[in-house]
């Protein structure tokens, strides 16, 4: 396991970029004709929001 020493603000910098990247994956999401495609950023997104939450504990 990783771990990073974050002061409070770059965590909060993290946190916003993470949940920006996490919006922008459901846009692709929905705009996505390939089902692959599809499914691999769902799994993509699904891992960010993990991320997410661990920083926010």
């Amino acid at each position: 396991m990783v771990q990073l020493n974050l002061s409070p603000e770059e965590q909060e910098a993290l946190i916003e970029v993470l949940t920006d990247c996490i919006s922008d994956l459901r846009m692709e999401i929905a705009d996505t004709d390939k089902q692959d495609f599809r499914e691999e950023i769902k799994v993509r997104k699904e891992l960010l929001k993990k991320v997410v939450d661990a920083l926010e504990q």
